[in-house]
């Protein structure tokens, strides 16, 4: 029996006992849960996964030609090649979020966060009183969500699936809440097509200059033939609109949370699945997805600043930028993200992004710089040219009919692309 003296340890294999890790490395273990992995493991997943995440090299380019002021064109260039690989990471870390909260709480989130652009953006655009392109922009990204997006992920899976399945019931929710969502912005249109034609033209042309120079405009907003007191109808219309729209999408995500989450749920299938193995923990993927949405709008705000001047030099349609070109950028991540989801045959998560991101730009997006111009004396009102509400009209109409059955398949994908390109070219020749 060793003797004991007064420098025996008082535990155990004292002597033995490892020194304490510095306090960094606590403090990452302390955000890695036991069996996840570690912070280093996320990360070098998160980057090292994919061959595409070469081109991230284009997002110093894209700062660098932005303050150098370099020629419009590599600025464009420079930007757009960045974001696809930022969109790509986005994908990833929302799946990687997915395996631990959810589908539906995922595809929530992924749509947020590939709002944030069109919020940024369109904040900017409405202080500066641009309201042509704070409109112009938002319809054409909920026209690209539920026609393109939504076309190429149904296109991508029937490719894969002969036949994918989701929740009929809350396809049908979303579906609906869209329609709703499009109906308050045909009633702005109708009533000044109503107004327009009743002889209600006051001092038109120099009430609508008075408009125009109040704002601080230079475009066209279509309020040219209605008087003061109708301009005023509209605002009281377009601004209380605004408010229950808002209402209404704070129902919905309780509904969608809460409620009723269950119906947003993917059913169970009789074949077993692999269970997905997180190659990220939840707080790496969450601040990965903070982190590459901020590059993201960083690269949008260069790419919208240099693609007017590319615009004149290339003799590309302002309306397509608008409603086309501006949108496709602003979606990417969606796009990416979507389409990788179909194919695995999750098309809840799917449903959740596209329709989902559509109803909350048309939801909560657009009543939000409503209420927003109405404080800082910007009116911006719900009321579209009438071409533009009647496309929004027909696209909203198309997906009710396509989805309301719960199935999807690649005829269907094919029929909502095609009319996105219907919409693309007659953009083109406006």
């Amino acid at each position: 029996m060793p003797t004991v003296t007064d420098r025996t340890p008082l535990l155990e294999h004292g002597n033995g006992a490892q020194p304490p890790k510095p306090f960094f490395a606590r403090l990452v273990d302390s955000f890695a849960a036991e069996g996840q992995p570690s912070f280093l493991q996320s990360y070098k997943y998160f980057f090292f996964g994919s061959y595409l995440n070469i081109l991230l090299v284009f997002i110093p380019l894209s700062f660098i030609s932005h303050f150098l002021n370099w020629d419009a064109a590599l600025r464009f260039s420079f930007s757009f090649i960045a974001i696809m690989p930022l969109a790509a990471l986005l994908g990833t870390a929302t799946e990687q979020l997915s395996l631990e909260l959810g589908q539906t709480l995922s595809g929530l989130l992924n749509a947020s966060f590939g709002n944030a652009v069109e919020i940024i953006v369109g904040v900017a655009a409405l202080l500066q009183g641009e309201m042509r392109i704070v409109q112009t922009s938002l319809l054409g990204s909920i026209l690209s969500n539920i026609l393109l997006v939504l076309g190429c992920s149904f296109l991508a899976g029937g490719l894969k699936f002969q036949e994918s399945n989701f929740q009929v019931t809350a396809a049908q929710a979303s579906s609906s809440l869209m329609t709703l969502a499009c109906i308050t912005l045909v009633i702005p249109a109708a009533y000044h097509s109503a107004k327009s034609h009743s002889g209600g033209l006051g001092d038109g042309p120099s009430t609508n200059q008075t408009i125009i120079t109040a704002i601080g405009q230079h475009i066209e907003l279509g309020l040219d033939t209605l008087d003061e007191n109708s301009i005023q109808g509209l605002k009281i219309i377009s601004r209380g609109t605004a408010i229950l729209l808002l209402i209404v999408y704070i129902a919905y995500l309780y509904f969608q949370l809460k409620s009723h989450a269950y119906l947003f749920i993917a059913a169970e299938t009789g074949e077993e699945e692999e269970a997905e193995t997180p190659q990220m923990s939840p707080w790496a993927a969450g601040s990965a997805l903070l982190v590459v949405t901020l590059f993201t709008s960083f690269c949008a705000d260069y790419l919208v600043a240099s693609i007017e001047e590319t615009a004149e030099r290339y003799h590309i349609p302002k309306p397509f930028i608008g409603l086309i070109l501006l949108p496709i950028v602003a979606n990417a991540a969606e796009h990416v993200t979507s389409v990788w989801m179909a194919m695995k045959n999750k098309m809840e998560l799917t449903i959740g992004i596209c329709v989902g991101s559509s109803i909350q730009i048309a939801a909560f997006v657009v009543p939000l710089l409503v209420i927003v111009g109405w404080i800082t004396h910007h009116d911006l009102t719900l009321f579209f040219a009438d071409f533009e509400t009647i496309v929004l009209f027909v696209s909203v109409l198309l997906v009710n009919f396509l989805i309301q059955d719960g199935k999807s398949n690649y005829m269907e994908g094919l029929m909502l692309v095609t009319l996105y390109l219907v919409i693309a070219l007659a953009f083109w020749v406006s």
